[in-house]
């Protein structure tokens, strides 16, 4: 009995030895806080039944991806919608616009090009070539995406009314892109001092010229915003079973390239569109309003490509508001910035007004992520010292609370042997 108390007694000195090591322990891996910036509130979003427009108002023509041989080209919409998009509440832009509204930066919309004579556009387009005709119409809606102004008795505006447009040709009047047509436009586009190079199309070969294309752009200081997926596949390009190709896409796949993906008023993409390619960003590009390439009417469109818009509106903000960011920066602040999902979430608000620390630079495509400083292990190893010495005097006096009594009763003598 007297050797089970003994026992006992050397448990509770261990036990308590223990739990003095842990209280010592613990507030050296817990005593050091770090400041991690909050997560940007997420985008209002839209019901999936919510309209690009406001209720009531007539349904607008759709947005042609491109045409056909022998197609006239694309008129003037004779529909306008009176609201502001959907596309323009989820992204919070009445708060960004009052912090930045593009002021001073070119965009390059290197697409089918961009009508001139718009007036949510006007004196703000710059073209070079045959890119002051648009004949199909894309480059002219996404080139209102970016910086169109409110009109009168619409509500629908660009990402940075106040940017400036440089058209360049990326495809030929029906809308049909070549590698060397957007190799060409990107390049130029940067020589001609665009702070945001916007591409429209996507292209499954050129990898290498495409690529050549970016890193020039990035020498020269500008950021290259391209789809990470088609707007549409033609059937003469899906696979034997009618399946959509899975990429890569370029110039978007460019090292340097920001590349970017569509979702809808319902937060998820369209149930048939084709597949994205490694998106780095997604932004609002489901039933998306703009206008077209004659009059003051609107159009309505879908893809990977009017969301790359979007993002490339943002970059005219921030590059607005923070002159100093090189592309690479921006790229950057556009990705920590934005609301965490599959694929992060655009959100100018947050691009605008979060400070983020600028010691490290990504080389290529940054991860979405704001990672708090290592922390100093000196004072870690200290406090593991002392637990080690807290630890060890403990243990002696438990050790030795059970053999003095033991000790005392045999008068120091060694047990007696069985």
């Amino acid at each position: 009995m007297l050797y089970m108390r003994n026992m006992w007694n050397v448990m509770k000195g261990l036990g308590a030895g223990l739990a003095l090591a842990i209280a010592v322990v613990l507030p050296a891996t817990g005593g050091t806080a770090f400041a991690v910036p909050a997560a940007p509130a997420a985008p209002a979003a839209p019901s999936a039944s919510s309209h690009a427009d406001d209720p009531g108002a007539t349904l607008l023509p759709p947005l042609p991806v491109r045409l056909g041989e022998g197609n006239p080209c694309t008129g003037a919409s004779e529909q306008t919608a009176t609201g502001a998009a959907w596309s323009q509440t989820a992204l919070g832009l009445s708060r960004a616009q009052r912090i930045s509204r593009g002021a001073g930066v070119t965009v390059a919309v290197v697409d089918t090009g961009v009508a001139s004579d718009l007036p949510s556009l006007s004196g703000r387009v710059t073209s070079v070539g045959e890119a002051a005709e648009d004949c199909v119409g894309h480059g002219t809606f996404a080139a209102g995406l970016i910086a169109a102004a409110p009109q009168t008795g619409s509500g629908i505006a660009g990402i940075a009314p106040q940017a400036r447009i440089l058209a360049l040709s990326g495809t030929d009047d029906r809308g049909v892109p070549s590698v060397a047509r957007v190799a060409a436009g990107i390049r130029t586009a940067a020589d001609r001092g665009a702070q945001v190079v916007y591409v429209g199309q996507t292209l499954r070969t050129g990898g290498a010229e495409l690529t050549a294309a970016v890193a020039h752009a990035t020498r020269r200081g500008a950021l290259v915003v391209a789809p990470a997926a088609p707007d549409a596949v033609p059937r003469e390009e899906r696979g034997a079973d009618g399946e959509m190709p899975e990429g890569p896409y370029w110039p978007a796949a460019a090292p340097g390239a920001l590349a970017v993906v569509d979702f809808g008023p319902g937060g998820v993409r369209q149930g048939n569109a084709p597949r994205a390619h490694q998106p780095d960003l997604s932004a609002p590009g489901s039933e998306m309003v703009s206008v077209g390439p004659k009059g003051s009417g609107h159009y309505i469109g879908s893809g990977a490509s009017l969301a790359a818009a979007e993002v490339a509106g943002t970059a005219a903000l921030v590059r607005a508001y923070h002159p100093d960011l090189t592309a690479a920066e921006v790229t950057r602040r556009l990705l920590d910035t934005a609301y965490p999902s599959d694929t992060p979430r655009l959100d100018p608000y947050a691009a605008l007004s979060l400070l983020q620390d600028r010691t490290t630079a990504p080389a290529q495509k940054p991860a979405p992520a704001l990672l708090p400083p290592p922390a100093d292990p000196t004072p870690h190893h200290r406090s593991l010292t002392i637990a080690a010495v807290g630890l060890t005097a403990v243990l002696l006096l438990a050790a030795l609370a059970a053999i003095v009594p033991r000790g005392r009763t045999r008068n120091w003598r060694p047990p007696t042997a069985l």
